[in-house]
Formats: C-alpha cells, sequence, structure tokens
C-alpha cells in the first residue's frame, strides 16, 4: 500500500499465500469478534459478582470505549516497530487475554481500569487488523473488507452462543472465560501465522504516539458515525421499541435484537460481491436509502412485524458501510493506521453515545422521535457516499503490480 513503507527488496508473495492470508485474517476477525460476544453474556453476572448498581453499572462500561479511543493512535507506532504480523500476534493475545480481567474484578473501582485494558487492547488490535485487512484487499483485486466484518459479526454471535450455554448452565464467569481466553489466544496465534508481514523501512521515521487523525479521515469517519448510531439504535432499542411502543411480548421483542444482528452478520457476509458489482459508493447510497426507508417504517409502524421489518431494513442497509469505511480510511493517505484509528476512534464514539442519545431523547420526547433522528443520520449516508470512493485505480487494477513489498509465507 502507497506510504506504507515498507521493505521493496524481498521477495513477491505468490497467489495461494494471498489467498492464505485472506483467511488467515478473517479468522483473527472472528476471533475477536469472539471475544465481544462471550464478555456481552455475561455481564448480568459481573453486576451481581461486583455488587453494582445499574447506574454503576453503565459508568464502567464506558471504559471499553474510552481505553480503545486512547489507545488506537498507538497501534501504527507499534506495528512500525516490530512489523505487522507480530504486533498483530502481540495485540490480539492482549485482547484476547483481557476477557479474563472484568470477571476478577471485586468491586466497581477494579472493574472500570480492567474494562480500560480491555477496551484499549479491543481498540488496538482492531486497528491492527483492520489495516491488514485493507492490504490484503488491495493485493488481491478485490473486495473483503465486508466480509471480514461479517466474520466479526458471526464471531461475535459464536461467543455470545458459548457464553448463553455457560450462563444457563450455572458456571461461573471467571472460569467460563478464562477458559474461552485461553482458546481464543491459541487460536489468534495459530491465525496470525497466516497473515501479511509488512514491515517498514529502516529509514521511515515512526509515527507519533498521538496525532489527530488526518482531515480526509474525519470526513469518513462521519459517514461511520451515521451507521454506527443506527447500529447501536437497532442493537439497544429495537426490543425496547417493540415492548414499549408496540406492546409486543418479552421473548419477540428480545427476538427482534437477534434478527437484527443476524441480518447485519448475513449481508456482510454478502456484501462484498454487492461492492464488487456496483462499487463503493453506490452501494453505500443504496444502503442509505434501504436503511431510511426501514427507519420511517420503524416510525409509522402499528404492528411489530412492520418494525421488524423496518429494523431489518435498517441493518441491511448499513451493514456494509463501517467496512467500507476503513477500507476508504487505510487507502486516504500516506498514514494509513493513522487514519484508521481516526475512523475507528469516531466509530467508537458513536457507538458510546447512540444508546444514551437514543433514550434521553426518547424521555424528553419518545422512541419514535429517537428513531426519527435515526432515519435523518441514515439519509447521511446516501449524500455523504462520494467519499469513500476508491482514489485513483481501482484495487482489481493493482494487483497486476508485483507485490515486491511483502514477505512470502
Amino acid at each position: 500500500m502507497a506510504g506504507t513503507g515498507v521493505h521493496d527488496d524481498v521477495l513477491p508473495l505468490p497467489r495461494n499465500g494471498l489467498r492464505r492470508a485472506r483467511w488467515a485474517v478473517a479468522l483473527v476477525f472472528l476471533i475477536h469478534g469472539s471475544v465481544t460476544g462471550n464478555f456481552a453474556t455475561r455481564i448480568p453476572w459481573i453486576q451481581d459478582h461486583t455488587g453494582i448498581s445499574a447506574g454503576q453499572l453503565g459508568l464502567a462500561l464506558a471504559f471499553p470505549a474510552i481505553g480503545a479511543s486512547l489507545a488506537m493512535p498507538l497501534a501504527g507506532r507499534i506495528s512500525h516497530r516490530f512489523g505487522a504480523r507480530t504486533a498483530l500476534r502481540g495485540l490480539l493475545a492482549l485482547w484476547t487475554l483481557s476477557l479474563i480481567l472484568p470477571a476478577l474484578s471485586p468491586g466497581l473501582y477494579a472493574l472500570c481500569p480492567a474494562l480500560l485494558v480491555y477496551g484499549a487492547s479491543s481498540g488496538m488490535s482492531d486497528v491492527a487488523m483492520n489495516a491488514l485487512g485493507v492490504e490484503t484487499e488491495d493485493r488481491l483485486g478485490k473486495p473483503i473488507m465486508s466480509g471480514l466484518h461479517g466474520m466479526w459479526s458471526a464471531g461475535a454471535l459464536l461467543g455470545s452462543a458459548v457464553g448463553t450455554v455457560a450462563a444457563h448452565a450455572g458456571w461461573d464467569a471467571r472460569i467460563h472465560l478464562a477458559g474461552a481466553a485461553l482458546v481464543l489466544t491459541v487460536l489468534g496465534a495459530l491465525a496470525c501465522q497466516g497473515v501479511l508481514d509488512l514491515r517498514s523501512a529502516p529509514e521511515e521515521h515512526p509515527p507519533p504516539r498521538f496525532a489527530l487523525p488526518p482531515r480526509s479521515a474525519l470526513i469518513i469517519g462521519a459517514i461511520g458515525f451515521c451507521a454506527v448510531f443506527a447500529e447501536g439504535a437497532g442493537l439497544d432499542w429495537s426490543a425496547v421499541y417493540l415492548r414499549d411502543e408496540l406492546g409486543t411480548d418479552a421473548g419477540l421483542a428480545a427476538a427482534s435484537t437477534t434478527a437484527f444482528a443476524c441480518t447485519m452478520a448475513i449481508a456482510r457476509l454478502a456484501g462484498d460481491k454487492v461492492v464488487a458489482r456496483f462499487g463503493a459508493v453506490r452501494t453505500v447510497r443504496a444502503g442509505g436509502v434501504l436503511a431510511t426507508a426501514g427507519g420511517l417504517l420503524i416510525v409509522a409502524a402499528s404492528h411489530p412485524a412492520m418494525a421488524m421489518a423496518g429494523f431489518g431494513l435498517v441493518g441491511l442497509g448499513i451493514a456494509v458501510v463501517v467496512p467500507l469505511a476503513f477500507a476508504a480510511a487505510g487507502r486516504s493517505g500516506p498514514a494509513p493506521s493513522q487514519a484508521i484509528a481516526g475512523v475507528a476512534t469516531i466509530t467508537y464514539t458513536s457507538g458510546l453515545i447512540a444508546p444514551s442519545a437514543i433514550g434521553g431523547i426518547a424521555q424528553a420526547t419518545s422512541l419514535t422521535v429517537s428513531f426519527m433522528l435515526v432515519s435523518t443520520l441514515t439519509l447521511g449516508l446516501v449524500v455523504g457516499a462520494r467519499v469513500l470512493r476508491v482514489p485513483g485505480r481501482e484495487a482489481r487494477t493493482r494487483v497486476a503490480e508485483p507485490a515486491t513489498d511483502l514477505e512470502p509465507s
């Protein structure tokens, strides 16, 4: 990738090595998502174990996003120092092992720093794996980022399934999360063996420890913000909306959240073919139209089936936006990791404020008004989709160039 500053005196990577690298980085995304899924299912156990209130739990759950936002800019410097493969191996292991920390916390004052470390390791490994995903996509010459994020969603669903079984069986979360952490750490180390091994040139200056993201990343991040806000609203408030606004029973309301998550995962796994056929800009514009239509259907719904269909359209419409935002950031300038970190920080912030913003608006007015805001933001995807255009030549033309800056696996 232009501007990565990797060595140009190593052998080109064979085509079968690129395919191996693709599936290796896909497994990394799956593992990363699995950590999140396992943790999310044991939050009630952690609350009971620490004896904290709902308000204190809400405060503690802000710390992962804070840790991620603070640590993300460090990922580029770590990759520069150790090389992309070694950096990802270490950061992913830190993330999988940090899964143990929240369950070991005896109270609020231990839980907050544990979640800060948990979030910081999540953010750094997130940036490292997305940077490698963009590089792999460029070398293959075809879109793969949507599929990679689909693998993350599949991992989150898989992890939540394991966690649900563990919770239903009454397992101590310390045992469950420790076992999951060890298994995922081993799998992560094996997966990282196959990813691309990019190394910075000796004369290249390391990126700053902390720096403001480039302007291009801010613009791209605004698109990601709209999508993640809608995602957070769907995941956190769909069940509440069906229960409170439409009088749906608890079981059907909860099923709407699962359906929303599954819709996004399926759309992401299939999204690469759509992007390859129509391009990033047209795909996001069409997605914005679908998501806006879904939001309006939610607002106008008089029956649970209408609202669930609306949530499905929102999930379908926004599914590929964040993967494409990361891909665009990675190509937006001479410092891909810094740009990706900037976009990731903005999207993390959106994910942090979306649930509380929806709740605050609902408290002051109603949930219906809250989802009118969601529809307005998804309409922004239609207007701003052009910033996700691949600059210069399309990725498929790049694959004809020798991959002289990669080490053979």
